[in-house]
């Protein structure tokens, strides 16, 4: 079946309940590259549970529905869809361990006519799970290359903005381990596109790309070290779209300028001098 605008926005998306523990917490931060520096104090309360924490974008792979848009009752042509953009807004603090509740449905999307795809915007809201008190809310964007001509006109929920034409105000170079899609695909996200060489390639890629969420994750990591000294109480919204792929291996620069509302980032591949996040917006809390 075609998509069909107003079958889509009704679709049921399973209500996820989850329950993590510190060890899953450090499982993540090390799948995103924290540790890389194991002797840096301000990094090891999210890989050592002396005093553990959570980074901020570990929400992003908690409550997750799974690849719902691959069910053919949806009427999407999962084959072609693309993660275009993602947004995460944090209304307190992750803790390292507890049971969530992940609530995701359609609520928007933008037809571009017939042959040129369409694009759909859901929302995640996470949940605790004894009080139902919001953690964190995530805007998904996923261009469905193969569904032009469905209808609908809706705005998208995050509005983007190009990043300066200036020189950035600060940056930061990161590092990505060879074997990093191996650790990531380990906390949900099992695309065999980040660990099968065949797969990859019959997609077009030389070899296994990294998670579009696992570099979203580096440059939330950039932000915490150079704006809030590894605060991750302080980092409270991240948004940004997804350029280019990133090959595990290579040096990831997030440059960074500071403005009146907020934080505008971009995220490099070095080695390919490759623009792979852009348009990067994040908001800082004061101390």
């Amino acid at each position: 079946m075609a998509l069909d605008y107003h079958h889509l926005l009704a679709w049921p998306v399973p209500e996820v309940r989850q329950t993590y523990s510190v060890r899953d917490s450090q499982l993540y931060a090390l799948a995103v590259g924290l540790g890389a520096d194991p002797t840096d104090p301000r990094q090891l309360p999210f890989v050592y549970e002396q005093s553990p924490q959570a980074l901020p974008t570990q929400a992003v792979v908690l409550g997750y529905p799974g690849f719902w848009m691959k069910d053919p009752g949806t009427g999407v042509d999962w084959v072609r869809l693309v993660h275009a953009e993602q947004g995460l807004t944090v209304h307190r603090p992750l803790p390292a361990s507890g049971e969530v509740i992940g609530r995701t449905r359609v609520i928007g999307i933008n037809d571009k006519g017939p042959g040129k795809g369409a694009i759909v915007y859901s929302r995640r809201t996470l949940h605790d799970a004894a009080s139902d008190e919001l953690i964190a809310t995530l805007d998904i964007s996923t261009f469905c290359r193969g569904d032009g001509g469905c209808g609908g006109t809706d705005a998208p929920p995050m509005t983007l903005t190009p990043t300066p034409e200036r020189a950035p105000d600060a940056t930061c170079e990161l590092p990505t381990a060879p074997q990093q899609a191996l650790l990531y695909r380990l906390c949900g996200d099992l695309n065999p596109l980040h660990a099968d060489p065949d797969v990859a390639r019959a997609a077009g890629f030389e070899r296994p790309i990294l998670h579009g969420l696992c570099t979203f994750a580096v440059a939330g990591h950039a932000l915490l070290r150079t704006a809030c000294d590894y605060d991750p109480a302080r980092l409270t919204a991240l948004k940004a779209r997804f350029s280019a792929p990133v090959y595990p291996g290579e040096t990831l620069r997030t440059d960074i300028w500071h403005g009146a509302d907020g934080i505008a980032f971009r995220t490099v591949a070095v080695e390919r001098d490759t623009v792979v996040l852009s348009h990067g917006q994040a908001q800082i809390a004061a101390r």
